[in-house]
Protein backbone atom coordinates (compact mmCIF):
# COMPACT_ATOMS: atom_id res chain seq x y z
CA UNK A 1 0.00 0.00 0.00
CA UNK A 2 1.76 3.57 -1.32
CA UNK A 3 1.87 5.87 1.35
CA UNK A 4 -0.16 9.31 0.79
CA UNK A 5 1.76 11.76 -0.93
CA UNK A 6 3.06 15.16 1.30
CA UNK A 7 0.93 17.57 1.43
CA UNK A 8 1.71 20.56 -0.27
CA UNK A 9 2.48 23.91 1.90
CA UNK A 10 -0.60 26.09 1.56
CA UNK A 11 0.06 29.33 -0.08
CA UNK A 12 1.84 32.34 1.53
CA UNK A 13 -1.16 34.90 2.12
CA UNK A 14 -0.55 37.92 0.01
CA UNK A 15 -0.22 41.45 1.85
CA UNK A 16 -1.85 44.07 1.20
CA UNK A 17 -0.85 47.39 1.23
CA UNK A 18 -2.32 50.30 2.76
CA UNK A 19 -4.55 52.23 0.01
CA UNK A 20 -5.63 49.10 -0.91
CA UNK A 21 -6.53 48.46 2.78
CA UNK A 22 -8.15 51.70 2.90
CA UNK A 23 -9.97 51.27 -0.19
CA UNK A 24 -11.97 47.89 1.51
CA UNK A 25 -12.66 49.56 4.04
CA UNK A 26 -13.97 52.57 2.28
CA UNK A 27 -16.24 50.17 0.06
CA UNK A 28 -18.20 48.90 3.30
CA UNK A 29 -18.73 52.06 4.29
CA UNK A 30 -21.93 52.62 2.77
CA UNK A 31 -23.18 56.20 3.17
CA UNK A 32 -19.19 57.35 2.23
CA UNK A 33 -20.12 55.15 -0.89
CA UNK A 34 -23.50 56.54 -1.63
CA UNK A 35 -22.69 60.02 -0.93
CA UNK A 36 -19.76 59.26 -3.70
CA UNK A 37 -22.41 58.21 -6.65
CA UNK A 38 -24.83 61.12 -5.51
CA UNK A 39 -21.69 63.36 -5.72
CA UNK A 40 -20.66 61.39 -9.01
CA UNK A 41 -23.88 61.87 -10.59
CA UNK A 42 -24.31 65.88 -9.38
CA UNK A 43 -21.85 66.68 -11.05
CA UNK A 44 -22.25 65.06 -14.33
CA UNK A 45 -25.87 66.80 -14.51
CA UNK A 46 -24.00 69.89 -14.05
CA UNK A 47 -21.07 69.52 -16.90
CA UNK A 48 -23.64 67.59 -19.50
CA UNK A 49 -27.28 68.24 -18.41
CA UNK A 50 -27.00 72.11 -20.51
CA UNK A 51 -26.39 70.39 -23.39
CA UNK A 52 -29.48 68.37 -23.85
CA UNK A 53 -31.47 71.58 -22.51
CA UNK A 54 -33.58 74.38 -24.85
CA UNK A 55 -32.42 77.00 -22.96
CA UNK A 56 -29.87 79.63 -22.28
CA UNK A 57 -29.01 80.36 -18.70
CA UNK A 58 -29.21 84.49 -19.66
CA UNK A 59 -32.08 83.91 -22.37
CA UNK A 60 -35.18 86.13 -20.85
CA UNK A 61 -38.52 86.29 -21.53
CA UNK A 62 -39.99 89.17 -19.86
CA UNK A 63 -43.46 88.46 -20.47
CA UNK A 64 -43.22 85.04 -18.96
CA UNK A 65 -42.32 85.89 -15.71
CA UNK A 66 -42.32 84.00 -12.48
CA UNK A 67 -44.19 80.19 -13.45
CA UNK A 68 -44.28 76.85 -11.42
CA UNK A 69 -42.68 73.81 -12.28
CA UNK A 70 -43.95 71.54 -15.14
CA UNK A 71 -45.33 74.95 -17.63
CA UNK A 72 -44.63 75.09 -21.12
CA UNK A 73 -43.47 78.24 -22.98
CA UNK A 74 -42.01 79.07 -26.70
CA UNK A 75 -38.42 79.51 -26.91
CA UNK A 76 -37.71 82.89 -27.83
CA UNK A 77 -37.42 83.83 -31.82
CA UNK A 78 -38.73 80.44 -32.51
CA UNK A 79 -41.93 78.35 -32.79
CA UNK A 80 -40.94 75.28 -30.21
CA UNK A 81 -42.62 74.83 -27.18
CA UNK A 82 -40.39 73.16 -24.24
CA UNK A 83 -41.38 72.57 -20.41
CA UNK A 84 -39.57 73.94 -17.55
CA UNK A 85 -39.17 71.45 -15.36
CA UNK A 86 -38.38 73.43 -12.26
CA UNK A 87 -40.32 76.95 -13.42
CA UNK A 88 -38.81 80.15 -14.05
CA UNK A 89 -37.34 83.21 -12.06
CA UNK A 90 -39.06 86.77 -12.19
CA UNK A 91 -37.17 87.70 -15.44
CA UNK A 92 -37.93 84.14 -17.23
CA UNK A 93 -35.36 82.64 -16.98
CA UNK A 94 -35.52 79.06 -16.88
CA UNK A 95 -34.47 77.96 -13.52
CA UNK A 96 -33.39 74.24 -14.11
CA UNK A 97 -30.67 75.30 -16.91
CA UNK A 98 -29.61 78.01 -14.06
CA UNK A 99 -29.22 75.63 -11.03
CA UNK A 100 -27.10 73.35 -13.62
CA UNK A 101 -24.74 76.23 -14.33
CA UNK A 102 -24.61 77.81 -11.31
CA UNK A 103 -23.95 74.18 -9.62
CA UNK A 104 -20.62 74.24 -12.36
CA UNK A 105 -19.71 77.78 -10.70
CA UNK A 106 -19.79 76.22 -6.97
CA UNK A 107 -18.38 73.37 -7.59
CA UNK A 108 -15.42 74.76 -9.51
CA UNK A 109 -15.01 77.65 -6.75
CA UNK A 110 -14.84 74.82 -4.14
CA UNK A 111 -12.23 72.74 -6.01
CA UNK A 112 -10.10 75.18 -7.53
CA UNK A 113 -10.37 77.63 -3.95
CA UNK A 114 -9.17 74.63 -1.77
CA UNK A 115 -6.52 73.33 -4.39
CA UNK A 116 -4.73 76.67 -3.80
CA UNK A 117 -5.31 76.39 0.46
CA UNK A 118 -3.69 72.61 -0.60
CA UNK A 119 -0.55 74.54 -2.49
CA UNK A 120 -0.32 77.26 0.09
CA UNK A 121 -1.25 75.34 3.37
CA UNK A 122 1.08 72.04 2.35
CA UNK A 123 3.99 74.21 1.31
CA UNK A 124 3.68 76.05 4.58
CA UNK A 125 3.59 73.82 7.23
CA UNK A 126 5.88 71.33 5.91
CA UNK A 127 8.46 73.90 5.98
CA UNK A 128 7.52 74.78 9.43
CA UNK A 129 6.98 71.71 11.03
CA UNK A 130 10.60 70.35 9.04
CA UNK A 131 12.74 73.53 9.85
CA UNK A 132 11.49 73.83 13.18
CA UNK A 133 13.20 75.92 15.77
CA UNK A 134 12.90 79.59 15.51
CA UNK A 135 11.73 79.47 11.88
CA UNK A 136 8.84 77.39 12.88
CA UNK A 137 7.69 79.39 15.62
CA UNK A 138 8.07 82.63 13.52
CA UNK A 139 5.75 80.85 10.67
CA UNK A 140 3.16 79.70 13.40
CA UNK A 141 3.00 83.18 15.26
CA UNK A 142 2.13 84.40 11.68
CA UNK A 143 -0.58 81.84 11.35
CA UNK A 144 -1.92 82.47 14.81
CA UNK A 145 -2.24 86.79 14.20
CA UNK A 146 -4.54 85.22 10.61
CA UNK A 147 -6.32 83.57 12.86
CA UNK A 148 -7.33 86.32 15.01
CA UNK A 149 -8.90 88.30 11.97
CA UNK A 150 -12.49 87.60 11.40
CA UNK A 151 -12.08 85.37 7.87
CA UNK A 152 -15.42 86.47 6.72
CA UNK A 153 -14.17 90.35 6.72
CA UNK A 154 -10.87 89.71 5.02
CA UNK A 155 -12.71 88.22 2.19
CA UNK A 156 -15.28 90.58 2.16
CA UNK A 157 -12.32 93.84 2.18
CA UNK A 158 -10.16 91.35 -0.16
CA UNK A 159 -13.25 90.91 -2.61
CA UNK A 160 -14.08 94.56 -2.37
CA UNK A 161 -11.03 96.05 -3.11
CA UNK A 162 -9.63 94.13 -5.95
CA UNK A 163 -12.98 92.82 -7.56
CA UNK A 164 -13.27 96.21 -9.85
CA UNK A 165 -9.68 95.50 -10.96
CA UNK A 166 -9.81 92.20 -11.57
CA UNK A 167 -13.19 92.34 -13.50
CA UNK A 168 -11.54 95.20 -15.56
CA UNK A 169 -8.31 93.30 -15.88
CA UNK A 170 -9.30 89.57 -16.99
CA UNK A 171 -13.63 90.07 -17.36
CA UNK A 172 -14.66 88.27 -14.43
CA UNK A 173 -14.16 88.88 -10.49
CA UNK A 174 -14.76 85.44 -9.97
CA UNK A 175 -10.84 85.22 -9.38
CA UNK A 176 -11.28 87.33 -6.96
CA UNK A 177 -13.00 84.78 -5.23
CA UNK A 178 -10.96 81.69 -5.74
CA UNK A 179 -7.76 83.85 -4.11
CA UNK A 180 -9.71 85.89 -1.83
CA UNK A 181 -11.08 81.96 0.04
CA UNK A 182 -7.92 80.12 -0.93
CA UNK A 183 -6.07 83.05 1.26
CA UNK A 184 -8.09 82.05 4.63
CA UNK A 185 -8.76 78.36 4.04
CA UNK A 186 -5.15 77.50 3.94
CA UNK A 187 -4.31 78.06 8.03
CA UNK A 188 -5.72 75.05 9.61
CA UNK A 189 -4.16 72.83 6.69
CA UNK A 190 -0.89 74.62 7.72
CA UNK A 191 -1.35 73.62 11.33
CA UNK A 192 -2.19 69.66 10.33
CA UNK A 193 0.70 69.13 8.04
CA UNK A 194 3.43 70.75 10.60
CA UNK A 195 2.14 68.38 13.12
CA UNK A 196 1.86 65.48 10.68
CA UNK A 197 5.84 66.10 9.34
CA UNK A 198 7.15 66.79 13.18
CA UNK A 199 6.12 63.40 13.85
CA UNK A 200 7.79 61.98 11.02
CA UNK A 201 11.02 64.50 10.99
CA UNK A 202 12.96 62.01 12.85
CA UNK A 203 11.98 58.86 11.57
CA UNK A 204 15.06 56.72 10.10
CA UNK A 205 14.16 57.13 6.45
CA UNK A 206 14.56 61.34 6.90
CA UNK A 207 17.91 60.64 8.93
CA UNK A 208 19.51 58.44 5.88
CA UNK A 209 18.34 60.63 3.21
CA UNK A 210 19.95 63.49 4.99
CA UNK A 211 23.05 61.52 5.06
CA UNK A 212 22.92 61.10 1.29
CA UNK A 213 22.80 64.84 1.66
CA UNK A 214 19.65 65.45 0.00
CA UNK A 215 18.57 69.32 -0.33
CA UNK A 216 15.23 70.02 2.43
CA UNK A 217 13.12 70.72 -0.03
CA UNK A 218 13.38 67.29 -1.69
CA UNK A 219 13.31 65.61 1.54
CA UNK A 220 10.37 67.61 2.71
CA UNK A 221 8.53 66.82 -1.27
CA UNK A 222 9.90 63.35 -2.02
CA UNK A 223 9.89 61.75 1.41
CA UNK A 224 8.05 63.20 3.98
CA UNK A 225 5.32 64.79 1.88
CA UNK A 226 3.81 61.34 0.57
CA UNK A 227 3.45 60.22 4.24
CA UNK A 228 1.16 63.08 5.49
CA UNK A 229 -1.60 61.90 2.40
CA UNK A 230 -3.72 60.27 4.47
CA UNK A 231 -4.51 63.67 6.59
CA UNK A 232 -4.13 66.25 3.70
CA UNK A 233 -6.53 64.04 1.54
CA UNK A 234 -9.45 63.82 4.03
CA UNK A 235 -9.30 67.44 4.63
CA UNK A 236 -9.75 68.42 1.66
CA UNK A 237 -12.96 66.71 1.07
CA UNK A 238 -14.21 68.55 3.93
CA UNK A 239 -12.87 71.68 3.34
CA UNK A 240 -14.70 71.74 0.09
CA UNK A 241 -18.04 72.15 1.33
CA UNK A 242 -16.84 74.62 3.48
CA UNK A 243 -15.76 76.60 0.59
CA UNK A 244 -18.67 76.63 -1.11
CA UNK A 245 -20.81 77.38 2.08
CA UNK A 246 -18.43 80.51 2.21
CA UNK A 247 -18.86 81.27 -1.38
CA UNK A 248 -22.46 81.18 -1.08
CA UNK A 249 -22.62 83.71 1.78
CA UNK A 250 -20.45 85.52 -0.34
CA UNK A 251 -22.81 85.17 -3.05
CA UNK A 252 -25.57 85.95 -1.02
CA UNK A 253 -23.97 89.30 0.52
CA UNK A 254 -23.68 90.44 -3.02
CA UNK A 255 -19.98 89.84 -3.03
CA UNK A 256 -19.42 86.72 -5.23
CA UNK A 257 -20.32 85.54 -8.23
CA UNK A 258 -21.76 88.83 -10.14
CA UNK A 259 -24.75 89.02 -12.17
CA UNK A 260 -25.34 87.86 -15.50
CA UNK A 261 -22.91 84.95 -13.75
CA UNK A 262 -24.81 82.51 -11.28
CA UNK A 263 -23.96 80.40 -8.38
CA UNK A 264 -25.96 78.28 -5.78
CA UNK A 265 -25.61 81.24 -3.48
CA UNK A 266 -26.99 84.32 -5.69
CA UNK A 267 -30.11 81.65 -6.67
CA UNK A 268 -30.50 80.95 -3.03
CA UNK A 269 -30.28 85.19 -2.41
CA UNK A 270 -32.52 85.49 -5.36
CA UNK A 271 -35.24 82.86 -4.53
CA UNK A 272 -35.04 83.76 -0.71
CA UNK A 273 -36.19 87.69 -1.98
CA UNK A 274 -39.44 85.72 -4.06
CA UNK A 275 -39.94 83.11 -1.38
CA UNK A 276 -43.88 83.99 -0.59
CA UNK A 277 -44.53 83.98 -4.32
CA UNK A 278 -42.03 81.95 -6.09
CA UNK A 279 -41.33 79.32 -3.49
CA UNK A 280 -39.57 76.95 -6.25
CA UNK A 281 -36.72 79.68 -6.84
CA UNK A 282 -35.97 79.09 -3.59
CA UNK A 283 -36.18 75.33 -2.84
CA UNK A 284 -34.77 73.65 -5.80
CA UNK A 285 -31.03 75.49 -5.99
CA UNK A 286 -31.19 75.09 -1.93
CA UNK A 287 -32.50 71.50 -2.16
CA UNK A 288 -28.85 70.66 -4.51
CA UNK A 289 -26.41 72.60 -2.56
CA UNK A 290 -27.75 70.66 0.70
CA UNK A 291 -27.69 67.66 -1.28
CA UNK A 292 -23.83 68.19 -2.44
CA UNK A 293 -23.02 69.39 0.75
CA UNK A 294 -24.10 65.94 2.86
CA UNK A 295 -22.48 63.87 -0.11
CA UNK A 296 -19.39 65.77 0.15
CA UNK A 297 -19.63 65.61 4.59
CA UNK A 298 -20.42 61.48 4.16
CA UNK A 299 -17.39 60.96 1.58
CA UNK A 300 -14.88 63.39 4.19
CA UNK A 301 -16.16 61.03 7.32
CA UNK A 302 -15.72 57.99 4.97
CA UNK A 303 -12.16 58.74 3.84
CA UNK A 304 -11.15 59.98 7.04
CA UNK A 305 -12.38 56.33 8.79
CA UNK A 306 -10.85 54.57 5.93
CA UNK A 307 -7.32 55.75 6.18
CA UNK A 308 -7.35 56.16 9.57
CA UNK A 309 -5.39 52.55 10.78
CA UNK A 310 -5.73 52.79 14.23
CA UNK A 311 -9.66 52.70 14.44
CA UNK A 312 -9.53 50.59 11.33
CA UNK A 313 -11.47 47.11 12.57
CA UNK A 314 -10.83 44.33 10.20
Amino acid sequence: MNPDPPASPPEPARGRSLWQDSWARLRRNRPAVGGLIVLSLIILFCIAGPWFLPWKPDLQDLKLKAVPPGTASLIPGTSTEAVHWLGTDTLGRDLLVRTLHGGRVSLMVGLIATLVALVIGVSYGATAGYLGGRTDAFLMRLVDILYALPFMIFVILLTATLGDYVEQRFGNSIYVVFAAIGAVEWLTMSRIVRAQVQSLVRQEFVEAARSLGLPAWKIIFRHILPNVLGPVIVYATLTVPAVMLLEAGLSFLGLGVQPPGTSWGTLINDGSKNIETSWWMLAFPAACFSATLFCLNFAGDGLRDALDVRTAKD
